[in-house]
């Protein structure tokens, strides 16, 4: 069962509205938990010692991470095998840590990352940014375990890999990531957040909450991936801007589309323009050419 302080739920009041990405609403992980803005997790956790959780501190420290580089940390893959934080370098990464041995939050939360995924991919592109999902139950979140859990939860795909890592590097990687977890009677006190990460490695923004608006995620991956990556080609980059631009959010049909409106918007005024300094170099030219007459 969820395990949602006063405080808690009175600070998910005041932060439901804003703090969205690096200004989100927060969320709240148990095995029973609900909204974009619920703080405390629970989980079972009886071999890690009780420590209080503050939710105001949890923010704060998952807010202070903004801005930081993510550090390289090895990590097991599905398979057991080897992997490093590094290896995502490149594209944009978007950063999960789960609980496998949840009964409830875990599971929504990673279901509906793996919704908000498949439409930014739609709009971004199949390949345009990696995910990963971390278990920090390193006991239990084993290969096998990370491997069942994606199983389940429907996110098996290219490009989304569920990892393990012993405790050192989890307690190492989740303070790089501004992520606070405590153990409670319960199980596991803690913020539920998504860490944004940009093609160099740096922390970009924190998404909060076991389910959040598509545009809280999409819009920063939106700027990273056509506003930010490096294209193979001027006309690549150009374009990029272009999608940038116009790929606009439905929120009828909760997802992303082309608006063919503003494309043609600004091949119109693209033309309108050209054909004016086209107009003024001509004039210019001509001038040029006429002599001088007293």
């Amino acid at each position: 069962m969820a395990r949602l302080t006063s405080g808690g739920l009175l600070l998910a009041f005041f932060l439901l509205p804003g703090l969205a990405s690096a200004q989100d609403s927060h969320g709240a992980h148990a095995p029973a938990a609900t909204g974009q803005a619920d703080h405390g997790a629970s989980h079972a956790a009886a071999h890690a010692p009780v420590v209080d959780f503050d939710e105001a501190s949890a923010l704060e420290i998952s807010q202070g991470a903004i801005g930081r580089a993510l550090e390289s940390y090895q990590l097991r893959d599905g398979e057991g095998r080897p992997v490093v934080l590094e290896q995502y370098r490149g594209k944009p990464l978007v950063v999960s840590l789960i609980y496998t041995s949840c009964a409830h939050v875990c599971p929504t939360t990673t279901r509906h990352l793996a919704g908000v995924v498949r439409k930014a991919r739609a709009a971004l592109g199949e390949e345009s940014f990696h995910v990963v999902t971390i278990g920090f139950d390193t006991p239990n979140d084993t290969p096998e375990a990370m491997r069942a859990f994606a199983r389940q939860q429907g996110a098996q795909t290219a490009g989304w890999d569920f990892l393990s890592a012993d405790a050192a590097t989890i307690d190492r990687l989740s303070g790089n990531l501004g992520f606070l977890y405590r153990a409670s009677p319960r199980g596991f006190d803690h913020l539920v957040q998504a860490t944004l990460v940009d093609t160099e490695g740096r922390i970009r923004a924190q998404v909060y909450g076991m389910t959040f608006d598509t545009p809280q995620m999409v819009e920063p991956l939106k700027r990273m991936v056509l506003g930010e990556a490096p294209a193979p080609t001027a006309l690549h980059g150009a374009w990029n801007k272009v999608r940038l631009f116009c790929t606009t959010y439905d929120p009828a049909s909760d997802s992303y589309r082309f608006d063919y409106s503003l494309f043609v918007g600004i091949v119109i005024g693209m033309l309108i323009l050209g054909s004016g300094i086209a107009f003024l170099v001509r004039e210019f030219m001509r001038n040029r050419r006429t002599p001088a007459t007293r």
